[in-house]
């Protein structure tokens, strides 16, 4: 049976939402606009928190940004890299957990690889650039198509796929990346290994506990996995790529769909 997809958020039903326990978030675009996050999203996260909800960002922003994250934020874990870890710092015993899903043969093996797509990148794509947050990456390659660059072509961004595809590594789009890496992991992976781990329970016992918002191509994984996502609407001009698309669209894009998302389920979670 198909699942249903793009129904708008309002639609969501008011069960689910007194029930659910566990709230993943993308960053870029999804809580962000333009590159900063407003107050509103800020104060939506703590919102969540004080409700008892677990909060999780599930970035492809790399390693040395989630361990600010984890430790500042209202969250519970960070997945990141488009799922290399998660960490999850424990407030009570001032420790972090960073759990890998690679072994440190595998991150000694890619290294090579992966500089031999940067360099084919950087000569075959004029205008792209290496993003200004790989030197705090442990596991994968970020290419800037519009974030700190002019933004690339539709055109230019695929051909950056097919080099890292014939270069034999993974890879997914986000709002402003291209993130390639060696390895079978990805953001659902990670989620699934953060639930076991955090829950001892597998994915198919939490789909109702579980919500998951996005806005870009590299969250497709968790639209085809999880019961239960959202998109905000600046997702619309990637959705005739996507195979899998999120079950609801908020009406407002970025920053404003976050918010709009918290508002509703909260809302709907304490209607008497």
């Amino acid at each position: 049976m198909e699942k249903e997809s793009g129904l708008p958020l309002r639609s969501i039903s008011e069960a689910f939402c007194k029930n659910f326990l566990f709230f993943f978030t993308d960053i870029d675009d999804t809580l962000t606009t333009r590159g900063k996050i407003p107050p509103q999203s800020y104060s939506a996260l703590w919102k969540l928190f004080e409700e008892g909800i677990k909060v999780i960002p599930v970035t492809g922003r790399p390693a040395g940004w989630c361990d600010h994250i984890a430790r500042m934020w209202p969250v519970e874990a960070i997945i990141g890299e488009n799922g290399a870890f998660y960490y999850s710092y424990d407030r009570r015993k001032r420790a972090m957990k960073r759990r890998y899903l690679f072994s440190k043969t595998q991150a000694e093996e890619r290294n090579h690889k992966l500089e031999k797509i940067k360099n084919r990148v950087l000569q075959e794509i004029p205008g792209s650039m290496v993003a200004e947050d790989q030197d705090f990456r442990i596991a994968d390659l970020a290419i800037d198509y519009r974030e700190d660059v002019n933004p690339l072509s539709p055109q230019q961004v695929e051909k950056i796929c097919r080099i890292m595809e014939e270069e034999g590594a993974q890879y997914k789009v986000s709002s402003i990346h291209v993130n390639c890496w060696f390895g079978e992991y990805n953001k659902v992976e990670c989620l699934k290994v953060f639930l076991k781990e955090y829950t001892g329970m597998e994915l198919p016992e939490l789909q109702d506990k579980v919500l998951f918002i996005g806005d870009s191509p590299n969250d497709e994984p968790m639209f085809k996995e999880l019961k239960n996502t959202v998109a905000v609407a600046n997702i619309k001009e990637f959705l005739p790529n996507l195979k899998f698309h999120p079950k609801y669209l908020t009406d407002l894009p970025t920053s404003e769909g976050f918010c709009e998302t918290i508002d509703t389920v909260l809302q709907k979670r304490t209607k008497k």
